[in-house]
């Protein structure tokens, strides 16, 4: 029974990396590089949206994404008993 616990853990933790490390690419590389043309019709504090995210906005998506990686990944000790006490 450990054993597959250990293993819903494991498959758990990868879901969320792989979210987290889609999300990660899709706003680096994708908003900042190959939809900037397409988000530079849009302006962002004077500035067009393509260049806001490859400037300042992916730091911000980063940031968050840091919070709610470790948010996500307490529920998913507290849900398989690994939490630190």
């Amino acid at each position: 029974m450990e054993d597959n616990n250990a293993k819903a853990y494991w498959s758990a933790t990868l879901g969320l990396l792989t979210k987290v490390l889609v999300i990660w690419a899709l706003v680096s590389y994708g908003a900042g590089i190959l939809f900037a043309p397409a988000l530079n019709a849009i302006h962002l504090g004077g500035y067009p949206l393509g260049f806001w995210f490859a400037q300042q906005g992916s730091i911000y998506i980063f940031i968050a994404l840091i919070f709610w990686y470790a948010k996500k990944m307490k529920e998913i000790d507290r849900k398989f008993g690994m939490q630190e006490d």
